[in-house]
């Protein structure tokens, strides 16, 4: 039987309620109905993430960003002791100092390198800790408790998508801000010559605007002997020449530079009316990076800033786009390899075999060097070839994904 505290507590929660209820019945009215009527809201409830996420789930995610993690760690930290071994005496021949190793190279080092191999690490995990679970006989009992492999492979494609997220928002966001600094870095301290300056160099800036310069600084920013054509219905209508033309770098506004002993003539028919001056501040729709390109300038732009920059390159004609289409590309399509790899990996090391992961570890490391391989060729072959840069960046996928395939269907049941 239930003691004399027990019912107070129960008459004083009744009381309660019912004071609840003729104070608030209205509200208590009010949110069912608007319950009733929003009752469609309820659809959302399967759009909520974690609800497909169950316990084997999160054992396997927590495996794989586990192993992911700590192969990065592993293989960044024995390319940073041979980096270092290797560019020591560069490092003292040139004073470098320490903050600036720390800071500005290898803390800019790490993210590049290890997003540029982030596929690699990514099958070297599943390899890793797949293989251990199938020697555990662990995907043994998944498998006949009723799991399906293909509802085995949810967890490790949710894991993509935040890798592949990841390596994304890095290569086109973060990583090429820090690429500058570090190439800045080897240009100073690692004796890594950086081309500064341009000879004769033409270009069109605007439609119908044709630039020319005879000689260009990138370190000062300056040109030399530089002329400016306007041509209206292929007649020429301007010609602006200055001795030296300087880009203001503290601008607010691009495109703004500064003209020394200009002069304009302008052509109306038989007639010309010329000006000139010592100093003009103008706008004339070129930067620096138009006029001189440098051995990974593509690496130094974010994906908008490469997008724009191809889009302006192309609408003045210029042939030297390709590198750039290249990368802007490269960067979409690298971060899709992470699910194809990771098909091709748990297909080869879900069967339990005696041999342990060396045979299914060797297999793998060969299909992603053989991967990171056909990039490079198929990039080569653009930029050299003519080869179609969207078709050069994506060829490596459409390769792997069709042995990933054939993986799939040869996977254990």
């Amino acid at each position: 039987m239930k003691d004399f505290k027990k019912i107070r507590k129960h008459r004083r929660l009744y009381r309660t309620g019912r004071w609840a209820s003729r104070k608030f019945g209205w509200l208590i009215r009010a949110v069912r109905w608007l319950a009733h009527k929003l009752r469609f809201l309820r659809i959302f409830r399967f759009l909520y993430p974690f609800r497909y996420i169950k316990k084997l789930d999160w054992y396997i995610i927590k495996k794989f960003l586990g192993y992911y993690f700590f192969s990065i760690a592993l293989i960044i930290s024995i390319a940073i002791v041979f980096d270092f071994n290797e560019n020591l005496s560069k490092f003292t021949e040139h004073h470098a100092p320490a903050r600036a190793i720390i800071f500005d190279y290898y803390a800019n080092f790490v993210p590049y390198f290890a997003n540029l191999f982030s596929a690699l690490f990514v099958f070297v995990a599943v390899i890793l800790f797949t293989t251990k679970l199938a020697s555990n006989s662990e995907i043994i009992a998944i498998l006949a408790s009723g799991v399906s492999f293909k509802r085995l492979l949810r967890p490790y494609m949710i894991t993509c998508v935040l890798l592949s997220a990841l390596s994304f928002g890095l290569s086109a966001y973060v990583i090429p801000h820090g690429t500058v600094i570090r190439q800045n870095f080897e240009t100073m301290y690692k004796n890594k010559k950086k081309n500064t300056s341009a000879e004769n160099v033409q270009l069109q800036v605007d439609k119908g605007v044709i630039a020319y310069m005879q000689h260009y600084d990138n370190s000062m920013k300056r040109g030399y002997g530089f002329c400016l054509d306007k041509f209206q219905d292929k007649k020429l209508v301007s010609h602006l020449t200055a001795m030296d033309i300087q880009y203001d770098t503290i601008s607010d506004s691009k495109y703004h530079w500064k003209l020394s002993n200009w002069k304009i003539r302008k052509l109306q028919g038989m007639k010309e009316h010329i000006t000139s001056g010592a100093q003009k501040d103008t706008i004339i729709m070129m930067e620096p990076t138009d006029l001189v390109y440098s051995k990974g300038q593509q690496e130094t732009f974010t994906s908008p800033e490469l997008r724009d920059y191809i889009s302006k390159q192309i609408n003045r004609g210029s042939g030297n786009v390709v590198q750039y289409e290249v990368e802007y590309h490269k960067r979409i399509a690298s971060s899709f390899a992470s699910f194809i790899l990771t098909i091709i990996g748990v297909s080869l090391s879900a069967r339990k075999r005696k041999g342990g992961m060396g045979a299914a570890l060797g297999v793998g490391l060969a299909l992603s060097f053989g991967y990171i391989m056909l990039q490079t060729v198929s990039a080569t072959f653009a930029i050299q070839a003519n080869f179609p840069s969207v078709l050069a960046a994506w060829l490596p996928n459409f390769l792997f994904a069709i042995v990933a395939y054939f993986c799939y269907r040869k996977a254990p049941r």
